[in-house]
């Protein structure tokens, strides 16, 4: 039985706003806030509808007038009312009043004689003032080698402060006012703006002017912007939805194309402060800024300010337009495994349009349809009908300054991926067969038009809209003929735009997930193409890891034999199968040094577990080969990330115990490399693969001691160059091992190892490492 039309509106709500969630950055990414499936509220007659106490008071109110009207109207009457005219329902008595002409309140603009565009947006609503700058040139001009650069000048433009003032000083001159001066950055432009109350308009605007004109670029604050670009790539791959946008972007544009690029530690560590100060110098000119000002001021004052801050301001070169090429995609199946999550990731991907396009309108309509929430045929099919998913959606992108991109959304389970890459496959070929239909469409129509308001529905809204119109060059009525643009498509245009953009052939489909676990292997559905998705490691790395030898030299395994021979001999080295200590970590932070108990098991070549008492509460962390979990105080047991992982078995290879007990196996390899000072010891080099895991030694040639270790590992921030040096050497059950590990990465002390106790042999019960079961109170 169809249901009533009002509550798949008020389903479909309730979709369009949690897919609005994932939008909320729309108009920082140059995504039109119109017609796109945005959240909309009830009309009045909605509102009214459903209100179940107001229908109820609504229906007994019609009931007493008809019981009325039966007893004391007259028999002509009585006898009309049995005639076979259909009488209408109570809720279908509520007149709809077609929606208000939209006029909203349009800018005023200015343009200057060195080419500075204005606009002016009074609302006295509030005492308050905002501002905000655009300025032309973004990432994609940044060099190929030097990606991530916007970033770092997006941030340090603010938080190097002025000639005059440091960005510490800005925030505390700013923050006893409640204002804030902000800068930033996207694909295509750089910002920066400000906000306050109206009585300080004269402080704040002076210190916009400032960073705006005379930025400094400091270097400390240019280090802590890299540090947090590189914590940002170290940290990448750690959530699948992440993944997959950044890798659906790369497919729909190509890997090399600047709206796809993506910084690394090498192009990071490129950019310098001339860089900056360059970029600066070249973008920020008078001709490339679109200034809006919108809040409680008069225009004409708001003018004469303006016109005096820059209007003197020389005019800069005319900076050349992006010419940047876009090709469709090459379709097939692209997979990324990834083996620590139990749901699947899968966009289908093609190239979409620019919003200046004739069929923008029809689009617009048919990916509210095909794909804009809960009323959607997509949602309908392959959640609410086959139960596939969590999340199904998507549609034709399009953007204002290139084209945006055809994406097909589905999360599923691990055990249905295959089978709802199928389900929308069907979904997209049935539209030849299964055309949108007439209902559907006036459905997208009103979620459309009934959210258009809602997203300006104030003067600061329509002033963005209008400098994106602006920046774009697109004409300034652009927003004032949309609804009627709407309003005016038809079932054959949204039918005819499906034919024309969405072909299942011609798309690109990537899955990120568990293959372990997929119904069916995706090869079952064409070839497969796997993308590699390791973070290529920081420049200094590089020369560690080619020093990993793939064969051993004399002098190198006389050096091994020395160190076997210091530890307790190789007859008793081959006798350790498992190790249990007891220890004190000191960890290095900013806020001081912080000591955390921490008990470690390690069952040679591949299990270990460390339990930890940490300031919030005690942690465990287990890995082998099969299995890998973290107990987390507040947060149940969570998966250790693969990167994590891989480098904990490798840490259990490169223990001079693990090592000095192998020295003779097959695949672990020493290569004399000449000697380094050590304090006063000539240090005899020593590379070393360890069943695949590099590390260096520096050996005092006398004694055979290790005095220190130096090898690639991970950090929070992602890879660093480790050193480890080691002293208080003691003999323990026949064993002389360091009681005593100093740690440093990338060269800055990080934290120390004091061993209680060291227990060689110890019985361990294979348990200790299997998952434990979680108790209810255990989860987030």
């Amino acid at each position: 039985m169809k249901k009533p039309a009002l509550v798949s509106v008020r389903v479909g709500t309730g979709a369009l706003a949690r897919r609005a969630e994932r939008s909320s950055a729309a108009f920082r990414t140059n995504q039109c806030s119109c017609g796109d499936g945005r959240p909309r509220k009830p009309a009045l007659s909605e509102r009214s509808e459903s209100n179940g106490s107001g229908r109820a008071k609504l229906g007994g109110a019609l009931a007493l007038v008809l019981l009325l009207f039966a007893v004391f109207a007259p028999a002509g009457a009585q006898t009309a009312s049995h005639e076979p005219a259909q009488a209408s329902k109570p809720w279908q008595q509520i007149p709809i009043h077609p929606l208000p002409p939209f006029h909203p309140q349009q800018p005023k603009r200015i343009e200057l004689s060195n080419g500075m565009v204005i606009f002016l947006q009074e609302d006295h609503e509030l005492p308050l003032i905002d501002a905000s700058a655009r300025i032309r040139g973004g990432s994609v001009n940044e060099p190929a080698d030097k990606v991530g650069l916007i970033d770092i000048y997006s941030e340090v433009w603010r938080t190097g402060g002025t000639k005059s003032q440091t960005g510490d000083q800005l925030d505390d001159f700013l923050e006893v006012r409640a204002a804030k001066v902000e800068t930033g950055g996207s694909s295509d432009s750089t910002s920066i703006s400000f906000s306050c109350l109206k009585p300080d308009l004269d402080d704040v605007f002076k210190v916009f002017v400032d960073v705006l004109q005379n930025p400094e670029f400091r270097d400390d604050k240019i280090d802590i912007a890299k540090k947090g670009e590189d914590d940002g790539i170290s940290r990448r791959n750690d959530d699948v939805s992440e993944i997959a946008h950044r890798e659906a972007v790369m497919l729909a544009y190509g890997k090399d194309n600047p709206y796809a690029r993506i910084p690394e530690y090498a192009t990071v560590a490129a950019i310098t402060r001339q860089d900056l100060i360059d970029w600066h110098k070249k973008y920020v000119q008078p001709n490339n800024i679109i200034l809006g000002i919108s809040g409680d001021f008069d225009s004409a004052a708001m003018e004469a300010r303006l016109r005096s801050a820059f209007e003197s301001w020389p005019r800069g070169p005319q900076l050349p337009k992006n010419d940047i090429q876009f090709s469709p995609p090459t379709p097939g199946y692209y997979l990324i495994p990834k083996s620590d999550v139990n749901q699947s990731s899968i966009r289908m991907l093609g190239l979409g349009i620019l919003r200046d396009n004739p069929d923008y309108y029809a689009i617009s309509v048919f990916n509210q349809a095909f794909g804009g929430g809960f009323s959607s045929r997509l949602f309908n099919d392959i959640r609410t009908k086959r139960g596939l998913a969590y999340d199904a959606g998507g549609g034709i992108g399009a953007n204002f300054g290139h084209p945006g991109i055809i994406e097909i959304e589905v999360g599923t389970k691990s055990q249905t991926t295959i089978e709802a890459v199928q389900a929308a496959d069907d979904d997209i070929s049935n539209l030849a067969t299964h055309p949108i239909t007439e209902e559907e469409i006036q459905l997208a129509k009103d979620a459309i038009l009934n959210a258009f308001i809602f997203r300006l529905d104030s003067p600061d809204k329509i002033l963005a809209e209008r400098m994106t119109y602006e920046y774009y060059g697109y004409p300034p009525d652009w927003l004032d003929k949309y609804q009627a643009e709407i309003k005016k498509v038809t079932a054959a245009d949204v039918n005819r735009v499906a034919q024309k953009y969405l072909h299942k052939n011609d798309l690109a489909v990537l899955v990120v997930g568990n293959t372990k676990e997929f119904d069916k292997p995706l090869s079952s559905l064409g070839e497969v193409h796997q993308i590699d998705i390791t973070i290529p490691p920081p420049p200094g790395m590089k020369q560690a890891e080619s020093s990993t030898p793939e064969s051993s030299n004399p002098e190198g395994k006389a050096l091994a034999a020395k160190v076997v021979a210091a530890m307790g001999g190789e007859a008793r080295l081959s006798t350790v199968k498992s190790i249990r200590s007891t220890s004190t970590l000191t960890q290095k932070t900013p806020q001081g040094d912080i000591p955390i108990e921490m008990e470690t098991t390690i069952v040679y070549p591949d299990h270990l577990r460390a339990q930890l008492q940490t300031p919030r509460g005690n942690m465990t962390i287990t890995v082998t080969p099969d299995a890998d979990f973290a107990s987390i105080p507040g947060m149940g047991t969570q998966p250790v990330p693969p990167e994590q992982k891989e480098e904990m078995l490798r840490q259990i290879k490169r223990d001079p115990v693990f090592i000095a007990s192998h020295a003779n196996d097959a695949d672990v390899f020493f290569r004399a490399a000449g000697t380094e000072k050590v304090g006063d010891v000539d240090a005899a080099i020593v590379d070393i693969n360890s069943a695949g895991a590099s590390i260096r030694w520096f050996v005092d040639p006398a004694s055979g001691r290790i005095l220190k270790t130096t090898y690639p590992t991970v950090a929070q921030s992602g890879p660093v160059e480790g050193e480890t040096t080691m002293e208080n050497w003691k003999t323990i059950d026949g064993l002389t091992v360091p009681f005593l590990r100093k740690n440093k990465q990338n060269g800055n002390d990080s934290s120390q190892v004091e061993y209680k106790t060291i227990e060689i042999n110890p019985a361990v019960d294979p348990k200790l490492f299997d998952k434990p079961a979680e108790n209810a109170g255990d989860k987030p």
